[in-house]
Parts: structure tokens; C-alpha cells; sequence
């Protein structure tokens, strides 16, 4: 599946509860990604409310988005699709974190269970 993301960016209503997740409570979309993402490097917990924190007080929580989309991108060696990262969660943060969520499952990670989870 390298190249091509498993989704497009507007499938983010295929799945209802990822998209509910996805729209009202980022945070959490955010905490599991980045988790896995980085491998259990950085906790789903603590990268939440570090999310939580940013968008309360600055709206600019995108900016941490970004930066693991790009991760995300090159450990799968996807497409820069539809734009570059930063303008993705920019303009589009929800959606592109359910494209991240659902792009993670597609690769065969349970991904609310966090990267403990899937190391077995």
C-alpha cells in the first residue's frame, strides 16, 4: 500500500465513530495517531492534552498535527495529496486526522489500543 493513502481525505464520515471522535474530541484521534506514529515514544495521554492545551489557547494546534502527518507519510512513503501537510490541518484538521486514523487501521493497527497494544 505504499503511495496512495488507503482513504481519501473526505472519507472521514465512512466510519461513525471515528468521525464523531474525529470532529467533537481530536484530542484523543490526536493522542492515539501520534502514539503509534512515534512508536510509543510519545504517550496517546500526555500528546491530548498537550493538543487540547494548544487549541484551547491558541487555535494553532495544527502546527503538532502537521508535523506527524509528515511522519506518518514517510514511514508509508504516501502521496503529498490533496496539499502539503500543514495546509491539510490547516484547513481541514478533522478530517485529515480520521484520514490518519483510518489510514493506520487500513495498515493493520488496532489503533485505540495504542502502540503497547499492537506490539504483541
Amino acid at each position: 500500500m505504499s503511495g496512495g493513502w488507503s482513504t481519501s481525505l473526505l472519507d472521514c464520515f465512512s466510519e461513525c465513530s471515528v468521525c464523531c471522535l474525529g470532529f467533537w474530541c481530536p484530542c484523543v484521534v490526536v493522542g492515539r495517531v501520534v502514539e503509534i506514529v512515534s512508536k510509543g515514544q510519545t504517550s496517546c495521554f500526555q500528546h491530548g492534552c498537550l493538543y487540547a492545551a494548544i487549541n484551547h489557547f491558541t487555535n494553532l494546534a495544527f502546527c503538532i498535527t502537521c508535523g506527524y502527518r509528515t511522519k506518518l507519510r514517510g514511514q508509508y512513503m504516501l502521496e503529498i495529496k490533496p496539499c502539503n501537510d500543514c495546509c491539510v490541518h490547516l484547513f481541514c484538521n478533522p478530517c485529515a486526522l480520521c484520514q490518519e486514523y483510518h489510514e493506520l487501521q487500513n495498515r493493520g493497527f488496532d489503533v485505540a489500543s495504542g502502540w503497547k497494544g499492537n506490539a504483541s
